[in-house]
């Protein structure tokens, strides 16, 4: 049978397994269930099912090696573009799966598949507790975990993904296990920032960190002023302490109703992030960058789960093209180039070009790591334009190609996978001898290739 095919028969038996909706072409169900957060992608699965437990992904992987198929698992979609196409796979659609249960003696937290950043981060914060979370809201926990995950408390903590503790999974030989450091641990190991390539999987257990004080926020600044601005705050981050992360931005602010009229429509530059500790240690640190004098200064005390929100990442699906890249270093000439790119007299198409401060505990390993341990850059850049005109469908692009261009004297070699939404060669996300492991480990878990995960590593070869 060819992998296109579908096998109507064959599905309602799977069907009558299943404990979740399956929406196949032509039910009224197929659109909503095939979509993805990022909006340009335009999934064409097979069919699309949405588990309701560990036993009906199994259910699914069973049927998809049954029929030569692969199965394609998604929390959001936000990375969608990366995976180039789902026509021969099954959609794993895990938005039924958001459970949270979080342990306050323990600093844990198990959550299903699909739970998103915000099913985590409020009720934790409400215990004055935070997960390593990124800076959106509606982000999925586990997608962002395997490629990495690096939040606002990352300088002070590191990676999202070396903070878990526990995996269950279905491998794509269809065997459900508990993974952990003393249980399969080379593929605990994997999937710590590996990608997803070897498992699909249905519930995670996170270390959660104890957040007695914090400020975060946001500054900003009429978008004219970005040199001046994101010339003090690259030299401030060369000795600013590991409790503050932040990153800095060229922001156009769309018109949109939702959006808070002070800012609605307005191009800005803005630093934004956190900084563990009291206000006045916070005032502090923060004060080379408040005798700037900027227009709005949103840094106060918060509860953890204001890093949910501080960047302001849109919280419903949008379409998005966006690009990235690794820098070793960023001087002055950096921040002009930049710039001259995307500032106030650049006509810039792209709603926002950002530079995040990595290092601190980012670049260190801790023993047990994961396969990604470290991020070795001390800074890297993101780019995102929104497409909604055919004009800016191309200009965006070219802007970002221009940008790149003009970054490439700094940029690092490698990539970082949750910010790569187009298709990316995987390899150069890791050591050569780490990726090796991976499509090691994927060949033991997953020999016949059945996990279509966003960013693919292919099992070894004999």
């Amino acid at each position: 049978m060819l992998a296109s095919a579908r096998p109507a028969v064959s599905l309602e038996n799977l069907r009558a397994q299943f404990g979740g909706p399956i929406n196949a072409p032509g039910d009224a169900g197929y659109d909503d269930a095939r979509a993805a957060w990022n909006l340009i992608a335009d999934q064409r699965p097979v069919f699309v099912a949405e588990p309701l437990s560990a036993a009906d992904v199994a259910c699914v992987i069973a049927f998809a090696r049954e029929h030569g198929l692969r199965v394609a698992p998604q929390g959001t979609g936000h990375n969608a573009q990366a995976r180039a196409g789902v026509d021969e796979s099954i959609l794993l659609n895990m938005r039924r799966m958001r459970g949270v249960e979080i342990d306050f003696e323990g600093r844990s937290a198990r959550v299903e598949a699909g739970a998103l950043c915000a099913d985590l981060t409020g009720p934790a914060s409400e215990l004055g507790l935070a997960a390593l979370a990124g800076s959106s809201p509606d982000v999925g926990l586990v997608g962002y975990t395997l490629g990495g995950g690096i939040g606002w408390l990352a300088r002070a903590f590191g990676l999202c993904c070396n903070s878990v503790l526990s995996f269950d999974v279905v491998t794509g030989d269809g065997e459900q296990l508990h993974v952990d450091a003393e249980h399969h641990p080379e593929l605990f190991w994997a999937l710590r920032g590996g990608t997803g390539s070897p498992a699909v999987i249905t519930h995670m257990e996170l270390r959660l960190i104890a957040v007695p004080e914090l400020v975060a926020g946001a500054m900003l600044w009429p978008w004219e002023r970005a040199s001046e601005v994101l010339h003090a705050w690259r030299a401030w981050t060369l000795d600013a302490p590991e409790t503050a992360t932040t990153s800095a931005r060229i922001l156009q602010v769309p018109p949109f109703p939702e959006i808070p009229e002070v800012v609605r429509g307005r191009q800005f530059v803005v630093i934004d992030g956190a900084v563990l500790g009291s206000e006045a240690y916070a005032s502090e640190v923060l004060a080379p960058l408040r005798a700037l004098a900027p227009e709005i200064d949103m840094f106060a005390a918060s509860a953890p789960v204001a890093l949910s929100h501080l960047h302001m990442d849109p919280e419903a699906p949008v379409p998005g093209i966006g690009d990235h890249a690794l820098l070793r270093e960023v001087t002055d000439e950096t921040i002009d180039a930049m710039v001259a790119v995307a500032g106030h007299e650049s006509a810039s198409p792209l709603l926002a070009v950002e530079l995040r401060h990595l290092g601190g505990a980012l670049a260190r390993s801790v023993d047990g790591a994961g396969a990604r341990a470290t991020i070795d850059a001390p800074y890297i850049y993101f780019s995102v334009g929104v497409p909604a005109t055919p004009g800016l469908a191309a200009a965006i692009p070219a802007r970002q190609a221009q940008l790149r261009g003009a970054l490439a004297p700094w940029t690092s070699a490698g990539a970082y996978l949750n910010f790569a939404e187009e298709p990316t060669d995987v390899s150069t996300a890791y050591t050569p001898e780490t990726f090796r492991t991976l499509q090691s480990v994927k060949a033991t878990y997953d020999s016949r290739d059945t996990i279509h995960a966003n960013h693919q590593v292919a099992p070894a070869s004999e």
